[in-house]
């Protein structure tokens, strides 16, 4: 069944602050800080690599700052053995609370067990740790990502055709709700369309060869799915190559949907040389992960239900909730794609329209 981002009516509990009381485990040990203390947190970036986690970065010191905390940061770069080092380095430094996303969602786990252990909560950033706890995960429905990629091109391709599907890391959680998604909507909807999946682990280089690859066999491709902005440069450039960087009133033009919401994107939507995005939160994403791990630090705990930012609170397991933030299709023409309604490019509520310098 799909998972939408409106809050949901059919969840009775609203989400509420409570002060965490005899039955945590860790409620005897809090200590009085002065009043004038900072909390110390650690964040450690994911990768600087991409336009998406550069943004998220940018809005990290600004969101810390309003919610007065000491911020200490590391950057794993795509690497899970770095990821350990920076965390035990971070432990050293006295953090109360952590804000991790790793892009191996199964390799944290060993880390995750350590910082339970030690009593240093988590909050995980984009992606969800496939065991161990955390405090709170603060990521989209990446299952609607991949379904609103699908109904978009299944729309624009009146059901019939062929398109490319660029994954990501099918290592990542991300990667696999996006692509487990598209594909269960593409044959449930639009069985008429063929679908190639190409597996790229988040790499724009092997994404461009594999779909250069994709184009030179099968020419009639229409569409092509990216599962994040890391793709963008590299397909717009083999378009160009092929003359198919054509607008989309050309019966030549190829239908690009991406995943992130980046300015570029924006951009290139307006331009007609892509075609749709879904716009992944980069600024509440850093908004929500440093309130969250502030509200860990303070004792204070969430349930299950609708929050008071347009997201809903879902338990994936005992002890591991996710605040599903709102991640809106972004055309040019703000339209209704199957059941998807999506805004229109230039909006201004869209993060990626006011990132600034």
């Amino acid at each position: 069944m799909r998972r939408g981002f409106a809050l949901g009516t059919a969840i009775a509990l609203a989400v509420g602050l409570t002060s965490a009381c005899g039955g945590d485990a860790d409620s005897g040990t809090t200590a009085t800080a002065p009043a004038d203390s900072k909390p110390v947190v650690g964040v450690d970036y994911p990768r600087s690599d991409t336009d998406f986690w550069n943004s998220f970065i940018k809005y990290v010191p600004q969101f810390g700052a309003e919610n007065g905390l000491d911020l200490k940061t590391s950057n794993s770069q795509n690497d899970i053995a770095k990821l350990t080092s920076n965390v035990q380095s971070l432990v050293s430094q006295g953090v109360k609370g952590l804000v991790l996303a790793p892009q191996d969602t199964a390799a944290v786990a060993p880390t995750l067990q350590q910082l339970t252990a030690k009593k240093i909560p988590v909050v995980m950033v984009d992606t969800r740790p496939e065991q161990g706890d955390a405090y709170m995960v603060v990521r989209a429905d990446n299952r609607a990502y991949g379904e609103k990629a699908c109904k978009f091109l299944g729309e624009k391709l009146s059901g019939k055709g062929k398109v490319v599907m660029l994954q990501g890391d099918l290592a990542s959680i991300n990667g696999r709700d996006r692509t487990e998604a598209f594909n269960d909507c593409m044959k449930a909807d639009y069985p008429g369309i063929t679908v190639f999946g190409e597996a790229t682990n988040w790499d724009g280089a092997i994404a461009s060869q594999k779909l250069q690859t994709q184009l030179t066999a099968n020419p009639d491709i229409k569409g092509v799915y990216m599962q994040s902005s890391f793709a963008l440069a590299g397909t717009l450039q083999l378009l160009k190559q092929r003359n198919l960087l054509v607008p989309p009133s050309d019966p030549k033009h190829v239908f690009v949907v991406s995943n992130d919401g980046i300015p570029q994107e924006l951009k290139e939507i307006a331009a007609g040389n892509i075609d749709a995005t879904v716009s992944q939160p980069a600024d509440q994403y850093a908004k929500y992960a440093l309130e969250y791990t502030k509200a860990a630090i303070e004792g204070k705990t969430f349930q299950p239900g609708p929050t008071d930012h347009d997201s809903t609170i879902i338990q994936v397991r005992p002890g591991l909730l996710e605040d599903q933030l709102s991640a809106p299709l972004v055309t040019a023409d703000g339209g209704t794609y199957g059941d998807v309604p999506s805004v229109k490019s230039d909006d201004a509520s869209l993060w990626g329209n006011n990132l600034g310098g």
